[in-house]
């Protein structure tokens, strides 16, 4: 106060004390914060520098984020990859069983034909029908095939046609097979002895059927996998592309390319009944599986390349902030045993002021003892 007159030496021990205090408040501030600049006020330059380093470090953080869901994009790729090349490895499996599979769409008589007036047996499944070969048949494969196909007396014309099998000539010979239906029935076991020709064996046209039906079936499998294997509304199995970005101005990024796994874009089609009788097709069939498994084996190849990059940069990202933060601590963070050790000295030179605040009272307190 203005009307408060002090002596020279409690005036300058009193302004020694307000120093040590206000040296004692940043102190405290200080060991309170952690932090030797707290505002641009302590140090400007030291201040904005840090907070751009922050910043940036900031805007990393949340791209860092970015690149994790992008991995979990691709591995949710990759997964998908593995899964459709079980099923197709099990659909090759599939092909291969059926492949070994006979396929017996004819069986041929053996013996000569003897040419004499008689009775044929012929034997379908577990019932037998003998048919009377007269001097119309003799001598002739073509005329005594017309005879068993229209015999209707013994009831092998009505058995040939539930079984939809047929006798027929071929080459000369005396075979009996599977009519032009299509609907032969399924392990049709036969039998023929008469006129010096005998044969035996199973009508077996659609033994490939059942492998069909499981072959088209991994095929639906694999459609519905690859519809599944997204991740945050991205599906890179259905042709889907991901870009990640990994710098603050997105002048830095990467163009993951999606592409299709179902069935169809790696050359599986639909395979119809009967469709597998004929081996060659069969065989068309398995070649186009390998030819399937060498396209997933080169998706999983790019998007494990792909993946590897953004790891690579999520790594990267990770040490540069790291860095940044390091970087603005090193501007703005207090040394706390620094710190401690000036407020010990602060402590002490508060005391020794407070002392000689004292000391320089004492003067004007001596009036005191005049009265």
């Amino acid at each position: 106060m203005a009307d408060i007159s002090l002596t020279a030496s409690m005036r300058s021990n009193l302004l020694s004390l307000q120093n040590t205090q206000s040296l004692m408040d940043m102190t405290q501030e200080r060991l309170s914060t952690g932090k030797k600049v707290n505002s641009a006020i302590d140090n400007p330059s030291s201040y904005y520098t840090a907070q751009s380093l922050t910043n940036r470090a900031g805007d990393l953080e949340a791209l860092l984020d970015s690149m994790g869901q992008a991995v979990q994009t691709i591995k949710a790729a990759n997964e998908g990859i593995e899964s459709i090349t079980s099923f197709v490895e099990q659909a090759k499996a599939i092909a291969n069983s059926a492949r070994d599979t006979s396929v017996t769409e004819t069986v041929e008589a053996t013996g000569s034909f003897a040419a004499a007036t008689g009775n044929v047996t012929v034997k379908i499944g577990d019932k037998s029908y003998t048919v009377a070969v007269d001097s119309t048949q003799q001598n002739s494969i073509t005329t005594l095939v017309t005879k068993l196909n229209g015999d209707t007396g013994s009831g092998l014309k009505a058995a040939l046609e539930a079984a939809h099998i047929k006798f027929a000539e071929v080459g000369s010979k005396l075979v009996i097979q599977a009519d032009d239906s299509g609907e032969a029935v399924n392990k049709t076991v036969v039998s023929f002895s008469g006129v010096g020709l005998e044969m035996s064996g199973t009508i077996n046209p659609n033994a490939r059927d059942t492998y069909v039906e499981q072959f088209n079936s991994i095929l639906t499998q694999i459609d519905q996998l690859a519809s599944d294997a997204s991740y945050k509304g991205v599906n890179l199995l259905k042709g889907e592309d991901l870009k990640v970005v990994f710098n603050e101005d997105r002048s830095s990024f990467l163009e993951v390319e999606g592409d299709h796994a179902d069935a169809g874009s790696l050359g599986l089609k639909e395979v119809v009944a009967g469709a597998w009788n004929e081996n060659d097709d069969l065989d068309g069939a398995i070649t186009a599986i390998d030819g399937a498994i060498n396209q997933l084996r080169d998706m999983a190849t790019k998007f494990g390349n792909n993946y590897s990059i953004v790891e690579t940069r999520q790594e990267f990202t990770e040490n540069l902030i790291n860095v940044l933060e390091e970087g603005a601590d090193d501007l703005t963070l207090a040394d706390m045993n620094e710190e401690s050790a000036n407020m010990l000295a602060l402590q002490t030179r508060q005391q020794l002021a407070t002392n000689s605040l004292s000391l320089a009272s004492q003067a004007a307190q001596s009036v005191l003892s005049l009265f």
